[in-house]
């Protein structure tokens, strides 16, 4: 049985150097789908203190809008508008 940091270096498998921890994976995806990698920290942050199923929910919405063409704006608008939903229904 080989151990297995020789099995990768075989197969090649190198992790982005940038991603240390699953927050950090997550918010570099979102500034890559959105071609908004000038904003890469505030994904980044968002990922680690937001609830990713409202992260998921404007994120899908943002990659189904066709003629969006900020999708990082479009993005931001639409994590607030959930939260503000969320905040609404809490309320009630």
């Amino acid at each position: 049985m080989e151990k297995i940091g020789k099995v990768l270096q075989k197969r090649n498998i190198v992790g982005d150097v940038r991603n240390k921890h699953e927050f950090q994976a997550y918010g570099n995806r979102l500034a890559d789908e959105f071609n908004d990698r000038k904003h890469r920290s505030l994904y980044i942050k968002l990922a680690k203190t937001e609830d990713r199923a409202l992260l998921d929910a404007a994120r899908e919405f943002v990659l189904g809008s066709e003629k969006a063409t900020t999708r990082g704006r479009l993005f931001m608008w639409k994590l607030s508008e959930l939260k503000k939903q969320r905040l609404n229904k809490k309320s009630e």
